[in-house]
């Protein structure tokens, strides 16, 4: 990706600031989506990727840039001014995102690169373009536990201005509960890539461990992509993508984004990078029921997922 195309990407989206607005939820399939996904809809799902096209999906706000810039790295052999040849969304297109022109659509984007390409979707696995599955496509799932992703994705809708109006946190814990928000309910989310990631053969990782041993997980990584690069760039990968480096990094922290759509100045793009940060927000009350509706939510799934390490 040239620097022009970096540039006009970012100026792209400043042109079309002036048109943007909290875009109302519309349901694909019964999971509900921004109107501007749902009413491209028919061209995502016959979106047919190349075999060596890889896929990463998450739940908003689970580490997906994060796992993004890992994978970019490995692609490059740690090579950091490679990785800096345009913003994450540039590099590792979005595939359902669709705005007002002249922003150009996660598939607009994917018609200008030539595979393999990193893809990233929020896609739940039922709505994933059959495609992926039909070219055995390689694909990597991040969860992040609930109490943390809910966190994370209440402060991402303060400030992401194009996501439907978040309302008070007390409020907003309920709209998650009930699956109610952008990309529809995590419980679901997470069970079903879970239910399919031996059939699929998809890496599921979880949020919590990548920041409990990040060396291990990058590494884990390298060796579902038949990857192979020296302990040394291993290291470097590992410190390049500290959430420290990250927040810093223009290519990753989303300053290409301009405040219209995304005020950073509300909350910014990088926020925490924490595990347990749910502690912070709920309420002993709060978290009891909470807990009580995971319970019911979760029964008989047996998801490792821990809120704190």
């Amino acid at each position: 990706m040239s620097g022009e195309q970096e540039i006009s990407y970012s100026e792209a989206i400043q042109k079309a600031s002036a048109s943007i607005t909290r875009f109302p939820l519309i349901p694909v399939r019964g999971v509900p989506l921004m109107s501007y996904i749902a009413n491209n809809w028919d061209s995502i799902w016959a979106f047919r990727p190349d075999p060596s096209d890889l896929l990463i999906a998450t739940y908003p706000k689970a580490g997906t840039t994060w796992t993004q810039e890992i994978i970019d790295l490995l692609l490059h052999n740690g090579d950091a001014e490679a990785c800096k040849r345009a913003p994450t969304p540039v590099r590792s297109p979005f595939l359902e995102i669709n705005s007002p022109p002249p922003i150009p659509s996660g598939l607009d984007l994917l018609k200008t690169m030539d595979p393999p390409r990193l893809i990233k979707t929020h896609l739940p696995f039922q709505l994933v373009p059959p495609g992926f599955w039909e070219n055995k496509c390689k694909a990597i799932y991040v969860a992040r536990n609930a109490k943390d992703n809910l966190v994370s994705y209440y402060h991402f809708d303060c400030m992401n201005l194009t996501q439907p109006e978040p309302g008070p946190w007390e409020g907003y814990i309920h709209k998650f509960m009930c699956g109610e928000l952008s990309w529809g309910s995590w419980y679901d989310h997470v069970k079903g890539y879970w239910a399919e990631r031996e059939k699929r053969n998809i890496l599921y990782l979880f949020y919590e461990d990548m920041k409990e041993n990040p060396r291990r997980e990058v590494e884990r990584i390298m060796r579902y992509l038949d990857l192979s690069v020296s302990d040394e760039v291993i290291s470097k990968i590992v410190e390049l993508t500290s959430f420290k480096n990250m927040k810093e990094n223009p290519m990753t922290n989303y300053s290409c984004v301009p405040a219209p759509v995304f005020d950073q100045s509300i909350s910014p793009f990088m926020r925490k990078g924490e595990v347990g940060d749910w502690t912070n927000h709920f309420t002993p009350e709060q978290s009891k029921m909470f807990d009580e509706d995971y319970e019911k939510q979760m029964k008989g799934v047996n998801i490792p997922f821990r809120t704190l390490i």
